[in-house]
């Protein structure tokens, strides 16, 4: 900020709006909208309204009832935790923007429908476990194809078309496998046999909605627990104390507040939208443009889904799948995530420096001090994560960090959580869970055609091929198929989807489960920012106004390093933390510096601009570092350390300042 607006913000009234965010007492309110997400629900006031409520904390009380004292048989649970998030899905989302005011009747009929389904299933179970999908009769193919629509509908009101239609392609696939060309041919399956083997624990019921059902919804229970404790609100909080005063300081507070908070919620876009409420608007005041305020928050809010310990629950499929403890997989995404977030601090930060731009006042931002004294609010994630790293469930270490974000928020007086909290952290917890147990289910549909057809298989059969000349080109293909298939689609749905695809292919060619799961994970998550469909990058530009297509396009750039980090898994698996101590130091340290290189090229800047001749060094310094063999390695050092000795000799440590704010002048006169 400039000498003048830090004045005028000094004599500004007790409270007031800056922008899109508002002052107190010279300070910025720090208020995150954590309701965001559910800006598309009905709001539903009155005895509805209540009941409503009451469905929702009934189905929270239920599931962790059922998961920590008295379980049932998983078909059965699976289809109260379809029914119950299906009821209250068709009553709060809109299937039209006309239908937004009041629940339609088509909502009444889908209601009333999937509670039948649910009866039906529960009445007729004993003989369903035998004949679904075998020797089904007329009422349960009826059933089938009638809950199969109703998945397809919830999954299109809460997460539009792009997931629908891809569910929609595979079903007619299902058909058409006899007169499809070369490797897609398949001899095809009657109506009866298809509907009621979809629907059933092959399909919708199968893992996708095992893991929503038995960790999803814990999980974003507790989320909702953080943020009626405070808890959230001091991540945001703590991210502004320790990174708000630096250059371009709100970019940065981003990078950290999505890192914490993106790793407990579900989808990339939510969490864009949650964060990006505040710093978006922030970014904007000390000088970012909408387009890259926007970008910095989707890249940063795509970060999250990586982040351990929950790493936006897709680490629970994939642990389900693979059938590698939970624990182990946690463990290994941290190296990989912190060189996610370390490049995005860089991109943001040489970007800064272009610009010159400052970070706020100290005295606008919360008292380091006081925030500090404060750090007891981290206990709940930190409990989490020592749980599951020292092998307790991830039931029980879930429940249990739910339990502790209530104590600890009985450490302040105003975040103290009574009754009346606990209703509305529960309610917030299950209608948070709609949207990914509509797109779990929707998912399911697609790996039961998968499985049924056998198209996995025959895709794992064209990368052996292509393996054959080049594993490079392998990896580069499953990369492609990872990002197409996820694109539109929350990261649990397109990872689920884009592993049964892939993985199986990949480790036919000889690459370890872990390896291969994490790199499709990571490409899953990468769709959200990658044009032409960056569902994270179109969230954020919506409130930064800026254009949803050039903000996919920066975010791209800004993410570019997340898209080489997955290839360094096969080159370099102690990233994975593989190998021996010294191998994992030396890996990581040359990813990080080679990060450095690849931030410094794309952002054309170093210690000042950087020259063409010099970008090109810098490109090839980044490939040579994240490279396997040590002496590629020591290349790449050296021809870093020729750019920054050239850039060092000609603009100078202390001629960085005024070099930025110089070209900040002249871009502003442009």
């Amino acid at each position: 900020m400039t000498e003048k607006e830090t004045k005028e913000v000094k004599a500004s009234s007790p409270e007031q709006k800056h922008g899109n965010f508002q002052m107190k007492d010279g300070k910025i309110v720090l208020e995150t909208n954590d309701e965001a997400e559910f800006s598309s629900h009905r709001e539903i006031v009155g005895w509805l309204g209540r009941a409503l409520s009451l469905i929702a904390v009934v189905t929270a009380l239920f599931h962790m009832y059922t998961l920590t004292i008295a379980p049932m048989d998983p078909w059965k649970f699976r289809v109260m935790h379809v029914v119950l998030l299906s009821a209250l899905g068709f009553a709060l989302v809109p299937g039209w923007k006309r239908a937004r005011a009041k629940i339609h009747l088509l909502d009444w009929v889908c209601i009333a429908a999937s509670i039948g389904i649910a009866v039906y299933i529960f009445l007729y179970f004993d003989q369903l476990i035998f004949r679904m999908g075998v020797l089904p009769t007329t009422m349960d193919f009826v059933v089938a194809l009638i809950g199969t629509i109703l998945v397809l509908e919830l999954a299109r009101r809460t997460s539009g078309w792009s997931l629908t239609i891809l569910a929609m392609v595979f079903i007619a696939y299902a058909f058409a496998g006899p007169y499809m060309p070369g490797i897609l041919e398949h001899r095809g399956y009657s109506m009866e046999r298809f509907f009621t083997y979809i629907y059933g624990l092959d399909g919708v019921f199968s893992v996708p909605i095992s893991i929503s059902s038995k960790y999803i919804i814990l999980f974003i229970i507790f989320s909702a627990f953080l943020q009626v404790s405070g808890v959230g609100k001091f991540f945001v909080e703590w991210a502004f104390a320790i990174s708000g005063h630096a250059r371009g300081g709100p970019a940065k507070v981003a990078v950290l507040s999505s890192a914490l908070m993106g790793t407990m919620n579900g989808t990339s876009a939510g969490n864009a939208v949650a964060t990006g409420s505040l710093t978006i608007p922030l970014m904007r005041k000390v000088g970012y443009n909408p387009k890259f305020a926007a970008a910095t928050e989707a890249v940063a809010s795509t970060g999250g889904q990586i982040m351990p310990p929950i790493m936006g629950a897709g680490i629970f499929i994939m642990a389900e799948m693979t059938g590698i403890p939970y624990q182990s997989i946690m463990v290994a995404g941290v190296i990989p995530a912190a060189l996610y977030f370390w490049s995005t601090y860089l991109m943001v930060d040489k970007e800064a420096c272009k610009l010159g731009l400052d970070g706020f006042p100290r005295h606008m931002l919360p008292d380091i001090k006081s925030v500090m004294l404060r750090s007891y609010m981290f206990i709940p994630v930190l409990m989490l994560f020592g749980m599951l790293a020292s092998g307790f469930s991830v039931i029980m270490s879930g429940v249990s960090a739910i339990f502790a974000s209530f104590l600890v928020s009985w450490l302040t007086k105003e975040n103290r959580m009574g009754p009346k909290e606990i209703w509305n952290a529960l309610d917030l917890g299950v209608r948070g869970s709609i949207q990914l147990m509509a797109v779990c289910a929707a998912a399911g549909i697609i790996m039961g055609v998968i499985a049924l057809t056998g198209i996995g298989l025959k895709f794992a059969s064209l990368l052996l091929g292509l393996a054959g000349t080049s594993f490079f080109m392998a990896l580069f293909f499953a990369m492609l198929i990872s990002i197409i298939l996820g694109m539109g689609m929350p990261t649990t749905a397109a990872y689920a989807v884009a592993a049964s695809v892939i993985a199986p292919g990949l480790i036919r060619m000889g690459i370890d489960p872990l390896m291969a799961h994490f790199f499709v994970f990571y490409y899953a998550c990468l769709s959200a920012i990658t044009p032409p469909v960056a569902l994270a990058a179109y969230a954020a530009s919506g409130i930064s106004g800026s254009d949803p297509m050039k903000t996919s396009i920066t975010s791209f750039r800004l993410g570019i390093s997340a898209y080489i980090v997955p290839f360094m898994f096969y080159y370099a698996p102690a990233i994975l933390l593989q190998g021996e101590i010294i191998d994992i130091v030396i890996r990581s340290v040359t990813a990080a510096v080679g990060l450095y290189a690849l931030a410094s090229a794309v952002q054309a800047w170093c210690f000042g601009k950087v020259t063409r001749l010099q970008q090109l060094i810098l490109l090839v310094s980044t490939f040579l570092l994240v490279s396997k063999p040590v002496y590629l390695d020591l290349t790449g050092a050296a021809l870093l350390a020729v750019v920054i000795f050239m850039q060092y000799r000609k603009y100078g440590a202390l001629k960085q300042s005024v070099i930025s704010q110089y070209e900040h002048r002249a871009t502003e006169s442009a």
